[in-house]
């Protein structure tokens, strides 16, 4: 073999070499570092964000739900409070609009001289009356239709219901029947009182019959439902029927 073979072959061998050699770690890209750190920022990033909701439920629900405060004065007068209404009994007075509810309120008033004709309720008209087992608070609301969808909503504090029907007004009396029994289904323990009003008047219906109208005889037994006819005398009191008790204030100091 001659010397320029030899030289050639050399020459090749280093070539070769140099495209087979592996490449180094320095000519690795540095992409690894950089990833890793996006990383850390992103998780620091969730790690805030979750911290800053857990905040504002927190905060939401301190908000809506406060925890109560258990503190002497706190407690001293919320049993004041107990201890003034306790005395205390709500009347609710209720019935459709002319039924006499005014007048019949009117009358428990001791001392009042003779009454003048009564204008329709158009809202709302609260009497207190004391007698010597506790306090009477009667609260009436009128009976135009625009009214009547809230009664029920006045039954919650209530002691005792006054219904009171026109005897005379026959055309009124299903009407009558149902607001009552509407009223009976949303508090079924309540004590009731119906007032058959207007009894002196020509064309008012006997107590039986109004009894047979207003379909009590279906209001379970084991409730306290009382019928009374009453109607006003020529001074502005109340004149009652009244099985065995002699007024309608006595009638309600027994249920309240």
């Amino acid at each position: 073999m001659s010397r320029g073979g030899t030289a050639r072959e050399s020459e090749e061998t280093a070539a070769v070499g140099v495209r087979t050699r592996p490449p180094t770690s320095d000519s690795t890209p540095a992409a690894g570092p950089a990833h890793m750190v996006l990383l850390r920022h992103i998780s620091v990033a969730l790690t805030a964000a979750v911290a800053a909701l857990g905040s504002a439920i927190f905060i939401a629900l301190s908000y809506f739900y406060p925890r109560p405060i258990c503190a002497p004065y706190a407690q001293y007068s919320t049993i004041q409070e107990e201890e003034e209404d306790r005395g205390k009994r709500q009347v609710l007075v209720l019935g459709l609009d002319g039924a006499g509810k005014s007048s019949v309120l009117q009358s428990l008033t001791p001392g009042r001289a003779k009454r003048s004709r009564c204008r329709p309720t158009r809202g709302f008209n609260f009497m207190s009356l004391s007698v010597p087992a506790c306090q009477l608070n009667f609260l009436e609301i009128g009976g135009g239709e625009e009214l009547r969808c809230y009664w029920s909503e006045y039954l919650i504090r209530t002691h005792v219901l006054v219904y009171v029907v026109d005897s005379s007004d026959r055309s009124r009396l299903p009407l009558a029947k149902s607001e009552l029994h509407r009223l009976l289904e949303v508090q079924p323990q309540l004590p009731v009182v119906v007032l058959g009003n207007k009894q002196d008047k020509p064309d008012a219906v006997s107590v039986s019959e109004l009894h047979e109208a207003l379909s009590l005889g279906s209001v379970a037994e084991d409730r306290n439902l009382f019928l009374l006819g009453t109607q006003l005398a020529p001074d502005g009191t109340l004149r009652n029927s009244c099985r065995g008790l002699d007024t309608f204030q006595d009638l309600l100091l027994e249920l309240v």
